[in-house]
């Protein structure tokens, strides 16, 4: 595809912002009451770094980026 820059960045942004609630539920999932909020922040960054870095990945795998 030929797409403009500036679609190449919004469409990046949208993966960023997918990765960020797709993160955000798995902190929600992982964390258990009574325990200390900081390993289900650690997991869920982990969560959004990887699911961005898949989309990127499928993205440019498909030729959008």
């Amino acid at each position: 595809m030929n797409l403009s820059l500036g679609v190449k960045v919004l469409i990046v942004v949208i993966c960023a912002l997918v990765s960020v609630i797709v993160g955000g539920l798995a902190a929600l999932l992982n964390h258990d009451p009574g325990t200390p909020k900081r390993k289900a922040v650690i997991f869920g960054g982990g969560v959004f770094a990887g699911s961005l870095t898949l989309a990127v990945v499928v993205l440019s795998a498909l030729g959008v980026l």
